[in-house]
């Protein structure tokens, strides 16, 4: 197993941002002995039946960095999300800053590419990103270490990324009454879920752990911090020792009565391409829509 460089006596200052059109939770992560900082999973608006793309949540994130008198380092996404565009360009183009992600996008690009008929002029390379990560890779924010544990499950190229006592888990757990992701993604696999929850449950127990959605299950407010400690002890998919055999039944059986995401389509297309979004022959900016491809 990979030994990971866990460094508890640093605590970055972390933002939250709640997107409540797609239940999204985006961060400013800052170094509390620099002026630099990263953003994580940051989002795009878009009304998908009007077709109109608009950046209200992102131009918050970045209106908050310039009033912090912030240098932004990276513009990180935990994975190709299904279920909101990521503003990552956008941002960068304002800011500054490098966009990382998981090495493993070439395979979602791969698999993605020939669902909506991408012609070879899609680059299936992971080139549209500035850093592609690794199992284990570190990076700095001002004097602060990051490093990224693969998780794949939900999808085949999602990382958690962890900053001093800070994790960013995407969407490989969620609050402990929310349970884990669904897996059943081309490429995801509850077998791979259950083994990366375990990896980031292998985390100090006092870890804090940040989502990327919360739902307010039972109607409850929406949260978006618990800790490792927490996630072990109350989470209703894995917790108290599920073994892995009941957890991919259950995922399983799970998986097979949800609705796709009402934004699959944009996400994936805009995603892979690290937020851009494609254009037509004549440059004109245009999704498609795969019929019976997903």
């Amino acid at each position: 197993m990979t030994q990971y460089p866990v460094n508890m006596d640093i605590t970055p200052v972390v933002e939250a941002f709640f997107d409540p059109a797609t239940n999204t939770i985006s961060y400013i992560v800052k170094d509390p002995t620099s002026d630099a900082c990263a953003i994580i999973d940051s989002v795009m608006d878009i009304d998908y039946a009007a077709g109109r793309i608009t950046y209200d949540h992102a131009d918050a994130m970045i209106a908050r960095v310039q009033q912090m008198g912030c240098r932004l380092e990276w513009i990180i996404e935990t994975h190709v999300h299904a279920d909101h565009l990521s503003a990552a360009p956008y941002i960068q183009e304002r800011l500054g800053g490098k966009i990382g992600i998981g090495s493993k996008i070439m395979v979602v690009q791969d698999t993605f590419g020939k669902v909506f008929n991408e012609g070879t002029e899609f680059q299936r390379d992971g080139s549209q990103f500035d850093a592609l990560f690794e199992d284990g890779d570190t990076y700095q924010i001002g004097n602060m270490q990051g490093f990224a544990i693969y998780t794949p499950g939900h999808t085949p190229a999602c990382m958690v990324h962890v900053i001093g006592n800070a994790a960013f888990v995407g969407d490989t757990l969620f609050m402990p009454d929310g349970g884990s992701a669904r897996c059943d993604f081309p490429g995801g696999s509850a077998e791979d879920l259950y083994d990366s929850i375990m990896k980031v449950l292998a985390l100090p127990d006092a870890m804090r752990l940040f989502m990327c959605h919360d739902y307010g299950p039972n109607g409850r407010d929406i949260q978006w911090e618990t800790t490792v400690g927490e996630e072990k002890e109350h989470n209703i998919h894995v917790g108290r020792g599920r073994t892995k055999a009941d957890f991919i039944t259950f995922r399983t059986e799970r998986d097979a009565q949800l609705d796709m995401p009402r934004l699959i389509i944009p996400s994936l297309q805009v995603n892979m391409r690290a937020g851009a979004v494609p254009t037509d022959s004549d440059g004109n900016p245009m999704l498609k829509v795969p019929i019976n491809g997903l």
